[in-house]
């Protein structure tokens, strides 16, 4: 005969068991809310949609699988303009209603702004589109991480490709923001290292639609090669505007996010022969990304991820593993899972450095040609993360999770 003490701790057993087991669904039931911060209008508006395309693409990918780790996952997007107080706002607006793991901002400004906010929000922000170093330098934060690559890792390839160029005297023009004048500070360092001299150093506000008169100033500079960082619509309008001015056809030209798929797409003819650096390319030849370019064209009725879709992607991928890996929804809990991390992505398995918060990736260079009947970056140079990825610079001092 069982004794009532037995039968009691039966019954709290089960209990216990039944507790645990009821906690542990509604705690797979929890929704991961992602907050989608970017530019829908303005002068990165393009930007900003391929960012949404590639978050709205990985969260049906995933919904469509049962959720991550059980988890439902949902979207929220507000636009930014690509302004820093704006982006601001609307990152509190998505955090207090429950969006708090924030990715898509477009330009550094923004993500400086964002930043030292997280905290006080309980949130998380993995950048896949700003690449300023002070984001993953002395601006860092423990609860922000960058899955792109950053000006550091862009002028580590700029300068063997550069070692090989036979142009002497090099102009610059960038935004006037955080990510155009690094940029510009990386290929000044770059070329200075070679011996070749920077003639003219040039930054337009973001959203400038007359360019002549800086045309004009890289004529007279006596530059015989020309690095770019300017994108989306920005790029569009230079491009033209250096073309009609006959720059294009006297001076070599360079630069990163200048040409790519989407900013090609609008130049054509005018792109042809421009040399860039090429993050993300849907050509790369790994079983990981002909399977995610496959499913994309089949989803987006033909179309090949951009450059800025493949780096947005991948931050979802990271996101989402690091979801699993923490079995939980908490920005604070993916946080740490991300720390230090290594993730299966689309460009191969890549790790967190602990000390920054930044992934080591593998960097590419190239030109625009014809490729598969139509204009396109094609990569001609490929650089292994080791190589790609300088060390820290030791200005990111990040406490601890």
């Amino acid at each position: 005969m069982t004794k009532p003490n037995t039968l009691k701790l039966r019954a709290l057993g089960a209990a216990s068991a039944l507790a645990l087991a009821l906690s542990g669904t509604a705690h797979a039931q929890d929704t991961l809310k992602i907050g989608v911060p970017t530019a829908m209008s303005g002068t990165y508006a393009d930007l900003g949609n391929q960012a949404k395309r590639a978050v709205e693409f990985a969260i049906a990918e995933a919904n469509a699988k049962g959720g991550v780790a059980g988890h439902k996952v949902e979207v929220k997007i507000l636009d930014t303009e690509a302004k820093p107080d704006l982006a601001r706002k609307q990152s509190e607006r998505l955090a207090l209603e429950g969006y708090k793991v924030l990715t898509g901002v477009i330009a550094s400004g923004e993500a400086l702004a964002i930043a030292p906010m997280l905290d006080r929000w309980d949130a998380l922000y993995v950048a896949t589109v700003t690449k300023s170093d002070k984001i993953t330098g002395d601006a860092c934060v423990r609860r922000a991480f960058r899955v792109n690559h950053q000006d550091a890792q862009d002028a580590a390839v700029v300068k063997p490709w550069l070692g090989g160029r036979k142009e002497q005297k090099w102009a610059i023009i960038g935004m006037d923001g955080a990510w155009g004048r690094g940029s510009g500070a990386g290929f000044k360092e770059a070329a200075t290292s070679h011996g070749k001299a920077v003639v003219a150093e040039l930054y337009p506000p973001l959203g400038a639609t007359d360019y002549a008169a800086y045309i004009q100033q890289i004529k007279a500079s006596g530059a015989e090669g020309l690095w770019v960082a300017l994108a989306g619509r920005d790029a569009v309008s230079f491009a033209t505007q250096a073309r009609q001015f006959g720059l294009l056809d006297s001076v070599f030209t360079a630069g990163v996010s200048f040409v790519t798929d989407n900013t090609v797409q609008a130049m054509g003819e005018t792109s042809k022969g421009i040399a860039g650096i090429i993050n993300y390319s849907s050509t790369l030849d790994t079983p990981a990304n002909k399977s995610f370019a496959a499913a994309w064209a089949k989803h987006y009725n033909g179309d090949q991820p951009s450059n800025f879709e493949g780096e947005t992607y991948l931050g979802m991928q990271v996101i989402f593993q690091a979801v699993e890996k923490a079995r939980s929804v908490k920005p604070l809990d993916i946080a740490r899972a991300m720390s230090g991390g290594r993730f299966d992505t689309i460009l191969g398995n890549l790790a967190f450095r602990p000390e920054d918060n930044q992934l080591i990736l593998p960097n590419y260079f190239g030109h625009v040609a014809e490729a598969d009947g139509k204009l396109r970056p094609v990569v001609t140079m490929s650089f292994p993360a080791d190589q790609a990825t300088p060390p820290p610079s030791g200005a990111c001092k990040l406490q601890k999770l």
